[in-house]
């Protein structure tokens, strides 16, 4: 077809880009009409007139308007209809919107329907410095050591329930007690802090708000009883380092008196007047005596006291129970001296079991919070055969908790996680312009049987008792006694015996670094990492609230629901009571930590555990 000729009036016309026909384009088609009536001898329409296409123009927009308006008016109605007949459900996705990590503000708790009037039992275990490659390194010492198939896992890994964010208030990387608050108050907090906000102002924890709505509450760990995580429930001061205050509030000496049942641990010199054998305490104040006489406390302090318990059947509340005068020792340690301290699993069992009995007749039930400390400490030292021992006893642990709910007629539910990870833990370990080695070997940690730290004590006191003893003779002796018998390790360097001899306050790095490298495993550092940690759960009623990645301060959110406690309230009788000096700044010194936290050890700037 010729650019100049018309097309048949069978043929359609290509669309034009404007919509709105033009006064040409309208006098074209009326011409085309015109010539296929004369070809086809078919009547022509009439041209309609100026008012006639102004009349209709007018209905069709008032159609399309009327129209308009009618889709509106239905959408309103149907969105009114949903929202009051089909209101949202507690488990729809709501958004998180991060909150302000430089004051503290909690992330906004996601809301659970209202609980029903009914008894219910919570366990918060906390596996402190415990990150993801902590449970690689155990789950597969375990494997190899009992020859099992490589789907023969941990307890821990088949409750698997999310991860855990671990940031601080004054840091991208937390210590344990910023970590415990985040838990205890659901508030981010400083380094440092105990049961206290940015600006030094207390935060009710849910332990307190737990025993002020009736519960009974307790607290078992493995370090120190006045250690951060355990403090940061039941104590508020400044810094973790006023060990002997939170002594006294633990007791029941602070502003809220006494607001724990049952306390086991270690930690005996904070709670002994500085004039007794094994006190650590900087005054005169005897804190068992003030807890027995003054808050009814019982007071056991040894094996034999332990036993007594008869794992939780003769328990009177509220009771203290300090078997170590510091930290309970490493379990790889320990287990040789089970005569002298109980286990993680021991303490546990026996508090729940305690708790349950007291609150049999009860309207409600407890609360209690388990730690595996000294997972933590295995890492700041680097010492993967202490370690994996640890958290094999947690994973043991672990599962007697599980065992308890499903056994117990009360409702409960276990949350675990950790407050950060410790060491930068990897588990193989390559040099550098080194061939690759893809591998680990948990062989070497299977052939230890003792902890560094026990190892250093073992040859800090032979050099005591032998002050004069040759160079050589105390060589063959470490070579020996220590390293062969005890680490297992039959091809040390002279080099390495050398710097154990040379240098007894390295001595416990070096143990650790000898085990270590053998087995090929990897640390990145002696202190914390901003890793994100697991978090593991028997599930229960509101536990989907913490699956996936979660900010820490949400689980001290979840806590506080699942027992339906006001911690808000104990947070303003805390501040009612106790003068606020709100400061700016928390602290000064390195990298958001107190100068005090960094010692001189021999020229060189050690970083104390945390």
């Amino acid at each position: 077809m010729s650019p100049t000729s018309k097309p048949a009036s069978g043929e359609r016309t290509p669309l034009l880009a404007d919509g709105v026909p033009s006064r040409n384009s309208i006098d074209s088609l009326r011409r085309a009409e015109q010539e296929d009536a004369a070809i086809h001898g078919t009547p022509l329409s009439p041209t309609p007139t100026a008012r006639t296409r102004t009349v209709r123009e007018l209905l069709l927009f008032s159609w399309a308007l009327l129209a308009t308006a009618g889709v509106i008016v239905l959408a309103v109605v149907l969105q009114h209809r949903n929202s009051t007949t089909n209101p949202p459900t507690p488990t729809d996705p709501i958004p998180i919107i991060p909150g302000d990590p430089g004051t503290g503000t909690p992330y906004p708790a996601i809301s659970l329907p209202p609980k029903k009037d009914r008894k219910r039992n919570l366990i918060f275990m906390v596996s402190d410095g415990m990150g993801p490659a902590s449970l690689s390194l155990t789950r597969t010492f375990r494997q190899h050591v009992n020859n099992l198939p490589m789907d023969d896992t941990l307890v821990l890994d088949q409750h698997f329930w999310g991860t855990s964010r671990t940031r601080s208030s004054n840091s991208w990387v937390t210590d344990s007690a910023a970590g415990a608050t985040a838990f205890s108050c659901a508030r981010k907090s400083y380094n440092g802090a105990i049961g206290m906000e940015p600006g030094f102002k207390p935060c009710g924890t849910v332990l307190e708000a737990a025993k002020r709505a009736g519960y009974k509450t307790g607290l078992v760990v493995t370090t120190d009883v006045t250690d951060a995580t355990p403090a940061c429930f039941a104590s508020h001061v400044g810094y973790r380092w006023q060990m002997d205050e939170i002594a006294m509030q633990e007791i029941g000496e602070g502003l809220l008196g006494r607001s724990v049942d049952l306390i086991l641990g270690g930690g005996r010199c904070h709670f002994l007047k500085n004039s007794t054998a094994g006190s650590c305490r900087q005054d005169d104040v005897d804190v068992v005596e003030i807890g027995q006489k003054k808050h009814g406390w019982g007071y056991v302090d040894d094996r034999a006291g332990f036993d007594s318990l008869k794992l939780g059947k003769n328990v009177s509340l509220p009771l203290l129970g300090l078997f170590a005068e510091r930290d309970v020792p490493f379990e790889i340690d320990r287990r040789h001296m089970n005569d002298v301290y109980p286990s993680l699993s021991e303490m546990a069992v026996t508090a729940l079991k305690a708790l349950e009995e007291a609150t049999k007749d009860s309207e409600k039930g407890f609360f209690l919070m388990i730690e595996g400390s000294r997972i933590d400490h295995a890492g700041h030292i680097n010492d993967p055969a202490a370690q994996v021992r640890e958290v094999l006893e947690y994973d043991k642990t672990f599962n007697a908790v599980l065992e308890f709910i499903e056994e117990s007629d009360t409702e409960g539910v276990l949350v675990a996680t950790s407050d950060h990870e410790t060491g930068g833990l990897s588990t193989a370990w390559q040099a550098p312009n080194e061939l690759p080695v893809y591998n680990w070997h948990p062989e070497v940690l299977l052939q230890a049987n003792a902890s560094a730290e026990y190892l250093t004590l073992l040859l800090q006191q032979h050099m005591i008792a032998n002050p004069v003893e040759e160079q050589q003779q105390l060589q063959d002796w470490i070579r020996e006694d220590l390293v062969e018998k005890r680490l297992g390790i039959k091809d040390a360097l002279e080099i390495e015996i050398n710097a154990l001899a040379s240098n007894p306050l390295l001595a416990m790095n070096i143990f650790s670094k000898m085990v270590s490298i053998r087995a090929r495993i990897g640390w990145s550092t002696h202190g914390h990492s901003a890793v994100d940690v697991n978090i593991y759960s028997s599930g229960g009623p509101g536990t989907e609230d913490i699956r996936g990645n979660v900010e820490n301060i949400e689980v001290g959110g979840f806590l506080r629901r699942y027992l339906d406690v006001d911690v808000d309230e104990i947070t303003r009788e805390l501040r009612e009571k106790m003068v606020v000096d709100v400061k700016e700044a928390e602290m000064t010194g390195r990298d958001g930590h107190p100068e005090e936290w960094f010692v001189e050890v021999d020229g060189l700037v050690g970083y104390a555990t945390a």
